[in-house]
């Protein structure tokens, strides 16, 4: 897309709260939060970090070219360009960020999805019944952003991204032409404004389980950033394309209580079990396929049923397939074969229940999960597929929720037969120190290490080991990484792919061709 000009006065204009107008009016072509990325005509926004402040960055902005600033802090003692002062900088950021593309997201339909566990599924699932609908729709998620036939990578795939590049990915879906918006909006991307200005009018939501409690705090705090995304379908303001204004809850779920009594707008709920207003019956389970009815009715009151087939598998896809249902049938209006052709269009998602098959003699599957109840998940799930032994590989990220490292190790040592923990963005924790609280939760439910457990540091290794075990009609399940492209040791992120690197240790097993075992620090695993 072309280069943007937008003069400064119109950019404070598009803020939420009023601020006074400086005397001078640069043209801004960009708007930058890493002092580093700033070039000749930007606009740097100084942000307050969890260990960093961004105002301490104001002259690195300045000497690459910045000509104006936008902060939290008290007028800076000279500044030789117009300074900004705002309450709140992230929510500034966003803002000015859609400010600088004309608020692209007003002039489309815009679906949020959130929760803890199967937001991506989610939000390709309603992706692709738009593209079966012949709407003309693009996605942002946590792997990339689909505008058009073009994907754009969006990062190392652990979060939303940031309100700058998300607003630009919406300018350019808007100057290709499209109407139709779904974006993955993770906790940490709600809670740090990313996502504020994209005028949401449909939100979705999974689940909101155990996860990111060392950043939240508590499950209320994380429940809350989630509840942001519905909180703010209220204030989205009328659109010309005249979009219907929904929330699409999970009755199944605990959080349904408090997210029903924060939503201000028609609520559409689904669930496995009566009750709701979308739901599953007569479900059948395979090893490479779901089938099930959906029925329900839509905020209109009108009744549906229809079959549904899906390529996924599991209980909790079977909810994703809900949630897309009620979502583009039940609120959308669309018609029941979109969502078939949209579910056939979708094989798989990446590092989602992804089979890796080298003609071994057993099931090999990588997976995302990465909480406690998305392992507990991803197994159930797995225990299906076999009437042999489930092996499962996984570990615990460092410098995140400890709690959750020994419930993950009880709920395999409950569900798998055996289970290899090993690393997973340690991060600057110790190895040692993170498996050995996982191996007491695999203790405590029964486990022995050396019989039903492992400890494996070196995941190259772990994977290896977990193949070596693996019988005719066994299942192997590598969860964490999912389609994750790298892994942290220290402050280093190192490409790390599991899909790559269990089609390595297959390969080696088999003593067939395949590629190389991702390289990683053996220092690490000292």
């Amino acid at each position: 897309m072309q280069t943007v000009l937008v003069r400064l006065s119109d950019l404070i204009r598009s803020l939420p709260d009023a601020v006074a107008l400086p005397e001078a009016d640069p043209l801004v072509r960009g708007i930058q939060l890493d002092s580093r990325k700033v070039e000749p005509g930007d606009l740097f926004v100084a942000l307050v970090g969890g260990s960093l402040d961004g105002h301490r960055f104001i002259p690195h902005a300045l000497a690459r070219g910045a000509v104006a600033i936008v902060g939290s802090h008290p007028l800076p003692p000279g500044l030789p360009v117009p300074y900004i002062q705002v309450q709140e900088g992230r929510k500034a950021l966003a803002y000015l960020s859609a400010g600088l593309y004309g608020f692209p997201a007003r002039q489309m339909t815009m679906i949020g999805v959130t929760g803890t566990d199967g937001k991506t599924t989610t939000a390709n699932l309603i992706y692709q019944i738009l593209q079966a609908a012949s709407l003309k729709a693009g996605m942002i998620s946590t792997v990339n952003a689909l505008i058009g036939t073009e994907a754009i990578d969006t990062g190392f795939h652990v979060t939303t991204p940031e309100a700058p590049d998300v607003q630009r990915y919406l300018a350019r879906m808007l100057e290709a032409g499209l109407t139709h918006v779904v974006l993955e909006a993770t906790s940490h991307g709600l809670a740090q404004q990313r996502v504020a200005a994209c005028e949401f009018d449909l939100g979705v939501v999974t689940n909101i389980t155990h996860e990111h409690l060392d950043y939240h705090g508590s499950y209320e705090a994380y429940r809350a950033a989630k509840g942001m995304l519905l909180s703010g379908l209220f204030e989205t303001a009328p659109k010309s394309c005249n979009p219907p204004r929904a929330a699409v809850l999970n009755r199944d779920d605990r959080s349904f209580g408090y997210l029903s009594e924060i939503t201000r707008v028609p609520i559409l709920s689904y669930a496995l079990d009566e009750g709701a207003g979308v739901r599953a019956e007569a479900i059948e389970w395979g090893s490479g396929s779901t089938t099930f009815i959906a029925t329900g009715r839509n905020l209109q009151g009108e009744e549906f049923r229809f079959p549904v087939r899906s390529h996924l598998v599991g209980a909790f896809n079977v909810s994703n397939c809900l949630a897309a249902v009620a979502a583009t049938v039940g609120v959308l209006g669309l018609e029941p074969q979109a969502v078939q052709a949209g579910f056939d269009s979708l094989p798989g998602v990446p590092g989602r229940m992804e089979r890796i098959d080298l003609g071994q003699p057993f099931t090999a599957i990588v997976d995302f999960a990465h909480t406690p109840n998305a392992l507990r998940r991803a197994l159930e799930a797995a225990r299906t597929m076999t009437d042999g032994r489930l092996i499962a590989v996984f570990g615990s990220a460092g410098l995140r929720d400890r709690a959750k490292r020994r419930m993950m190790a009880e709920v395999s040592a409950e569900l798998a037969d055996l289970t290899v923990l090993t690393a997973e963005d340690p991060r600057s924790e110790s190895l040692a120190d993170i498996l050995a609280e996982m191996a007491t939760g695999s203790a405590s439910r029964g486990a022995q290490e050396g019989r039903s457990f492992w400890r494996v540091p070196d995941r190259r290794e772990a994977l290896r080991f977990a193949v070596s075990l693996a019988q005719p009609g066994d299942v192997v399940i590598a969860c964490g990484k999912g389609h994750e492209q790298s892994m942290c040791f220290g402050e280093i992120e190192y490409p790390w792919d599991d899909r790559t690197a269990l089609r390595a240790a297959l390969a080696e097993h088999l003593g067939i061709a395949g590629p190389a075992m991702p390289v990683l620090p053996d220092s690490a695993f000292s």
